[in-house]
């Protein structure tokens, strides 16, 4: 059976599709319409493009104006207001401008006051709707669909692929994996999971014939000042770095859910374990003293600081 690798940049990630098909012009089809269906993508939600329309929301906080939303749009913001109620409100797509007081190039920290004054910005319950529009309050408010975004695209992708006939294949947007099915051979797709201290290395390798697996770590965006690490995950409720896990990892049938779940349970810190097993999806956990645990840890696997 053919094969095709495609490696591009898409939603200011590397990634690839790895698709097997009954023809290479059937795969070049296919992965065509997955390079456009994330080019749509990233022209409707990039906080980055004056044209989408998350920056159109976000010029309008404060004015009273409110921004009428599309069918797509108001289905993934009702899903972001259902992660914020499940996670307690860490899971907030308003926490974005925090980051605006966070430099992790800079190793300084932000002052409090800094943290304070942003943090009048942030909060889920302030946003008002009128049917089916928006409207952002608090002038310098925004939402961000980066918490779950790449996840949404990872998604729309496979469903592309399984509607164009596609059996067999591996989408990876920047560590976020839909498997379509397994290798034509009827052998499991070898997913590696990063190891948290050490990125370049696995800690663990899954084999996957389905689903989708997301993983996050605070070793995405980070500094360390006096042997302590703040990373880019912040509660939205203090602007300051969580703590507790250094590493999360989830399986489940859509690449939306498994992601948003590693960033719960990251945000809930020492209790995103307790979390992820009320929760019931397959997960795996390394904290930051690199304990580990979970229904996916391997039982022979060496320890990720070894």
């Amino acid at each position: 059976m053919p094969k095709l690798d495609t490696q591009l940049t898409a939603l200011g990630s590397p990634c690839e599709f790895q698709l097997y098909g009954q023809s290479m012009d059937q795969l070049e089809e296919v992965t065509a319409l997955c390079r456009a269906e994330l080019s749509r993508i990233e022209r409707k939600y990039s906080r980055y493009l004056d044209g989408s329309i998350v920056s159109e929301i976000n010029r309008c906080a404060g004015s009273g104006n409110f921004v009428a939303l599309d069918s797509e749009t108001a289905r993934l913001l009702d899903y972001a207001k259902t992660v914020f109620d499940q996670s307690d409100g860490l899971f907030d797509i308003t926490s974005g401008v925090l980051r605006q007081a966070w430099n992790f190039k800079s190793n300084q920290l932000p002052t409090d006051d800094a943290l304070r004054e942003l943090c009048k910005r942030v909060g889920w319950k302030r946003v008002e709707f009128q049917g089916s529009s928006l409207h952002l309050p608090v002038a310098g408010m925004e939402i961000d669909f980066g918490g779950f975004g790449k996840e949404y695209a990872a998604d729309r992708v496979a469903g592309l692929c399984r509607g164009a006939g596609i059996t067999a294949g591996l989408i990876d947007l920047g560590g976020d994996v839909c498997i379509l099915g397994a290798h034509p051979d009827g052998s499991a797709w070898q997913v590696g999971i990063r190891n948290p201290r050490d990125p370049e290395r696995a800690m663990a390798v899954l084999p996957l014939s389905r689903g989708a697996l997301a993983t996050s770590g605070d070793y995405e965006r980070f500094m360390e000042i006096d042997g302590e690490r703040y990373c880019h995950l912040l509660d939205p409720r203090t602007g300051w770095p969580i703590r507790g896990l250094a590493g999360v990892s989830v399986v489940a049938e859509q690449c939306l859910v498994a992601g948003t779940a590693t960033t719960v349970a990251m945000l809930k810190g020492t209790q995103g374990p307790r979390w992820l097993k009320k929760l019931g999806l397959p997960y795996l956990w390394v904290d930051a003293e690199r304990k580990t645990g979970g229904s996916l840890w391997p039982k022979n696997a060496p320890n990720p600081g070894a």
